[in-house]
């Protein structure tokens, strides 16, 4: 039973406390003999220091992504990853508690900047403590900003404006509420043409408005329909979201990616949208490793 438990929980994606409930084993009493005298934990080389930071630097490759996760109890963590695995075995090279810049370099640097040296891209956001990482522990290497953190940032845009305009409606629909109670009526909310009132129209929108029009589902289109016929700025910060997608989707050569972005500019520019203007401003900061994402293809 020893070989045959150490071999199922150091092989298998399986619970202890799946284990033991399977073979009538107390899951406590399981983990603590597994741990302290089956499995290769008290003579793991990083186990005085596993709370803090882990490097795997045997997982360095050419292309890399660098970023920052909450693995337990909301605790950020920087984490640096080999793309070429794809998620798998193989993938993580280093994980450090924190998101302090100089904690990062530490860990990292300690391997060999032969190695590092050989690292051809780092795929990074646009957070300036990510980018002085990657500058700092891999010098040679073209650093890329991540285009899921640009789009981010146009998507919270539409979101921004679609949630002001959902308090106004409220506030509104508060007030007249408050008004028909003192004439002793009871309130009736408008009904849209879907079967929506303006606040659930505004609140049920949100998915949809992530998402590229030609993936909307029929009662989605509807929606849209009224959304952008009664409410005309999410509309047209919607369409500038999307057109900054599509710059990444339908571009694969770094010239005409510039071009197509200062077109975008120009748009926002007219906008009325500050929010936009900001991501703009952030986009112009961070123009070069922005635009490098275009030299993976």
């Amino acid at each position: 039973m020893p070989l045959f438990l150490k071999n199922s929980l150091d092989n298998h994606a399986i619970s202890a406390k799946r284990f033991g409930d399977y073979y009538k084993i107390k899951r406590k009493t399981l983990q603590f003999h597994y741990k302290n005298h089956l499995s290769d934990f008290k003579d793991w080389a990083q186990k005085d220091h596993a709370s803090d930071w882990l490097l795997y630097g045997k997982n360095l490759g050419k292309y890399l992504s660098l970023d920052e996760t909450s693995l337990s109890n909301g605790e950020l963590y920087t984490i640096v990853t080999n793309k070429d695995a794809h998620g798998k075995k193989g993938s993580i090279v280093a994980i450090v508690k924190g998101t302090k810049a100089q904690d990062v370099i530490d860990v990292i640097n300690q391997i060999p900047i032969e190695r590092r040296n050989m690292v051809r891209e780092m795929t990074v956001d646009m957070a300036g403590n990510m980018n002085l990482i990657a500058k700092k522990c891999f010098p040679k290497t073209d650093i890329v900003t991540d285009r899921f953190h640009v789009q981010k940032l146009a998507s919270e845009a539409v979101q921004e404006e679609r949630i002001r305009l959902r308090w106004e409606v409220i506030e509104t629909e508060n007030k007249v509420i408050e008004k028909d109670r003192n004439r002793g009526k009871v309130y009736q909310p408008e009904l849209l043409q879907n079967g929506d009132t303006h606040r659930q129209l505004l609140a049920r929108s949100r998915y949809l408005l992530f998402k590229p029009r030609n993936k909307w589902t029929k009662t989605q289109i509807e929606r849209a329909e009224i959304l952008f016929q009664l409410y005309p700025t999410i509309e047209k910060a919607y369409k500038l979201a999307q057109a900054l997608s599509y710059i990444y989707e339908n571009n694969t050569n770094k010239d005409v990616a510039r071009l197509k972005m200062a077109h975008w500019y120009n748009k926002v520019e007219n906008s009325s949208f500050k929010s936009f203007n900001t991501i703009a401003r952030s986009i112009q900061m961070h123009y070069k490793p922005i635009l490098n994402y275009f030299k993976l293809f």
